[in-house]
């Protein structure tokens, strides 16, 4: 018998030096992990944003075949600038690219290049696109601001993620699982918003979202399906307010939901320790699965 390998999304440090930031959210993925997993495939056709499906279909149609040699994608959503306008998203990819055949194809098709000081920047296929190779194994892309936003920070002209120790040490906890995602302040207050539905509105929240410092959550496919968030709140009473909040919540959705939905809030636990709101749920693949269809579950990914 072979032992059990568990997966891990684990970003580089050249990965990580091109990222700018402000980063709004991190979602990192085993990708490999997640192809051989039915359940997991089927919850990211369903979940992924529009921006993100454009920038994997791009990576799949543009005919350097990297997808098939990415370990590990990354999304990276960041702020340039203090409007929503300035909001930008990146792409990583690691893995154990072909880059000389790709380059030498580059070559022979006479594609028009730009030049970012050492960089080389090409178009990657019809999709407006641009992809960067930062070495033989880690490779960025994104549309022409971003990828020069991401250049920026990995040459030091900018700072990027690696000098934000509060993130770097949230990602300490996280990145060791197959699928997980880090989200500042106004990206957790997004989330949970969209998780408590209607509770948003009641007074106690007002009072607990402006206390949310971050969050982080992470997926496991392979013995089932096991998810784990925390968001992380600036004091023990706000953590305990946020768990009472949402176990609301779910005794509310009980009452309304369906058995299938009722038997994934029953497998749901909720809790607070030290200022941290912690929400766990497991089931096995064919009841994931069915879930993903219900109201509930669209209510809360929204």
């Amino acid at each position: 018998m072979s032992p059990v390998v568990a997966r891990a999304a684990q970003l580089s440090n050249d990965a990580k030096s091109a990222i700018p930031k402000d980063v709004q959210q991190l979602i990192v993925v085993d990708y490999r992990a997640m192809q051989n997993s039915p359940a997991a495939m089927n919850l990211k056709d369903r979940v992924l944003p529009p921006e993100l499906k454009r920038l994997e279909t791009a990576l799949k149609s543009s005919g350097l075949k990297v997808d098939q040699d990415a370990d590990i994608l990354c999304f990276a959503a960041f702020r340039t600038g203090p409007n929503a306008d300035s909001a930008r998203i990146l792409g990583i990819a690691q893995g154990q690219f072909q880059t000389r055949s790709i380059l030498a194809k580059f070559a022979k098709d006479k594609v028009k290049t730009r030049v970012v000081r050492n960089n080389t920047v090409y178009p990657m296929g019809s999709a407006g696109f641009d992809v960067v190779f930062l070495n033989q194994t880690t490779m960025i892309f994104g549309d022409k601001k971003s990828i020069d936003a991401a250049l920026d920070a990995r040459d030091g002209l900018q700072q990027n993620f690696l000098a934000d120790s509060d993130m770097v040490n949230e990602m300490g906890a996280v990145d060791s699982k197959a699928v997980w995602s880090l989200l500042d302040a106004k990206g957790t207050q997004t989330m949970m918003r969209s998780v408590l539905g209607d509770a948003a509105q009641l007074t106690d929240y007002d009072t607990v979202r402006d206390r949310m410092k971050s969050s982080r959550y992470t997926m496991d496919f392979s013995n089932g399906v096991k998810f784990d968030m925390a968001v992380v709140m600036s004091d023990t009473l706000t953590g305990a307010t946020a768990a009472t909040l949402m176990k609301g919540v779910s005794l509310l959705r009980k009452t309304q939901g369906s058995p299938l939905e009722k038997q994934a809030l029953d497998e749901t636990t909720i809790d607070s320790n030290s200022g941290t709101l912690t929400v766990s749920y497991s089931s096995t693949d064919s009841q994931f699965s069915s879930l993903l269809g219900s109201p509930l579950f669209q209510s809360v990914v929204k």
